[in-house]
């Protein structure tokens, strides 16, 4: 086994296509996207005891009390923890291990990645079926989470190297899976936890195993599939552009160089306000429409509090389905702006983003007050589409501005900025949400002023964008310390495949 996941066994022969390699991506990218669909589990894990009805927990308890007692139901905020820690281990896991993956070869990282998700999965389960929230945290948040960060930069250098005449469409590829995986993986959860349901369980255990052992295997297979392109390999008939004045580089900076360069910090800016507005968005997508719109979305006059069980069900499945359609601009959008970010750049790509997205997300409590469903699925369809846009462009950029020879490992670090928005963007959306229920705000008016904060955190993004300029020289990889990390990470040797 150690052989077969050797960095020497995954280089291609000459004759090796390169569209090959993207499914291999996809593979996982979809399992592990799956992390984004997580917001359908919230309202049925919020009655794991209850069943049919909350179970609320003594006011007197304190925090820890109620987090461990196993008599009372969980709170979302509580579980919106967990959807937190994805996203802080997925960052801190692709900065620690980013080098390492370099060094090994991404199909040693993607089967790691396999066991940490999967495995992470069955011990939520676990957690879920004795009623311990702390093991969902370390399961699915924690394990998983590293699952998710290995997992997620590990085919990023692959495809830049086996695509350099398309850098944004390479990385739009290798990232375009994870937003679509829950375009998948949330109606399939909605209609498994139906199919598991009974009057002693909301289904949702498992669940969690029937997923973890769909998405360990499909992991595995992605793995067992990457190729890395020989030293010096290039596309037939491809030649490199000369290098002009312009913010794509053609020079190396190394890994522990580039947090130097005010140029990190400010792509870390940017990336970090752009995930924060979006992923406050997607971790409440199920519970907020249905709180928002209640029985609108099944043309019944009623707020989600006062609809039947079975009203409720159809609209968790319309909720779920909601999710599953913001994957798939979410998906589109990581595919289509990063193409066409090859075309206009970078810049201008994050330009656009920042400027459209908040008037978007101002936009958009206007249209749930209004009851214009369609309008508000709409708004928030296309800030997915600059939301995944932006995560797919990120590597590219990276390449633009430090080189080829450590974007992973670089970009496995600036995903910190990803992790502090996985507690930044859940965490304004879930607790100013709970701040305006508690003081008598209807529940589908809870959501408004959460739209006016995430729109200014795009300021501060557009901000960071705008100062981005190239990189100084005196950063650059000399020759020598070029030629001495490729004889490390092996890249001169064309072995087996």
């Amino acid at each position: 086994m150690v052989d077969l996941l050797a960095k020497e066994r995954t280089i291609a022969k000459p004759s090796y296509n390169r569209w090959l390699v993207p499914p291999a991506a996809l593979a996982i990218h979809l399992s592990i996207g799956m992390a984004y669909g997580f917001s359908v589990f919230w309202l049925p894990l919020s009655k794991a005891i209850g069943i049919t009805e909350v179970v609320p927990c003594p006011e007197d308890l304190n925090w820890f009390a109620k987090i461990i007692a196993d008599e009372c139901d969980w709170k979302i905020s509580t579980l919106g923890w967990m959807y937190t820690l994805f996203f802080v281990y997925l960052g801190s896991s692709a900065a620690v291990f980013g080098h390492w993956l370099e060094r090994v070869g991404p199909r040693r990282a993607g089967v790691v990645a396999a066991c940490c998700w999967g495995g992470g999965l069955l011990i939520s389960a676990l957690g879920v079926y004795i009623h311990e929230i702390r093991l969902l945290w370390l399961g699915s948040g924690i394990i998983g989470g590293c699952g998710l960060g290995l997992g997620y930069i590990s085919p990023v250098s692959t495809l830049i190297k086996w695509f350099p005449d398309k850098r944004g469409m390479a990385t739009g590829m290798a990232i375009a899976g994870f937003g679509g995986g829950a375009m998948i993986g949330a109606p399939l959860a909605e209609l498994l936890m139906q199919h598991y349901a009974s009057p002693t369980s909301v289904g949702v255990w498992e669940t969690f195993v029937t997923l973890g052992l769909i998405y360990f295997i499909a992991m595995l297979c992605g793995a067992f599939g990457y190729r890395l392109p020989p030293l010096g390999w290039k596309p037939a008939g491809w030649e490199p552009p000369p290098q002009r004045k312009t913010m794509i580089t053609a020079h190396h900076v190394h890994l522990y160089r580039a947090p130097s360069t005010v140029q990190f910090w400010l792509l870390w800016g940017v990336l970090c306000m752009n995930v924060s507005a979006g992923i406050g968005v997607i971790g409440m997508a199920s519970p907020m429409l249905q709180e928002v719109f209640g029985g609108k979305l099944i043309e019944v006059d009623l707020s989600l509090a006062q609809l039947s069980g079975q009203q409720i069900k159809d609209v968790a499945l319309i909720a779920a389905a909601f999710t599953g359609l913001l994957s798939l601009f979410n998906i589109l959008g990581r595919i289509f702006w990063s193409s066409l970010s090859d075309y206009i750049g970078r810049k201008i790509t994050y330009f656009i983003f920042f400027t459209l997205g908040m008037l978007l997300y101002a936009s958009a409590p206007e249209a749930g007050q209004l009851g214009f469903v369609a309008l508000f699925v709409a708004l928030f369809c296309f800030i997915l589409t600059m939301y995944g846009g932006g995560f797919a462009t990120i590597p590219a950029y990276l390449a633009d501005m430090f080189g080829t020879q450590f974007v992973g490992a670089i970009h496995g670090r600036l995903l910190t900025a990803w992790s502090t928005a996985g507690v930044l963007g859940p965490v304004l959306v879930n607790y100013i949400r709970e701040f305006q229920i508690e003081r008598g705000l209807p529940n589908q008016d809870a959501y408004n002023v959460t739209m006016y904060v995430l729109a200014s955190l795009l300021l501060l993004g557009f901000t960071c964008n705008l100062l981005m300029r190239p990189v100084a020289q005196r950063y650059y990889m000399t020759e020598a310390e070029l030629e001495s990390e490729r004889r490390l990470a092996h890249e001169a040797v064309a072995g087996k495949s």
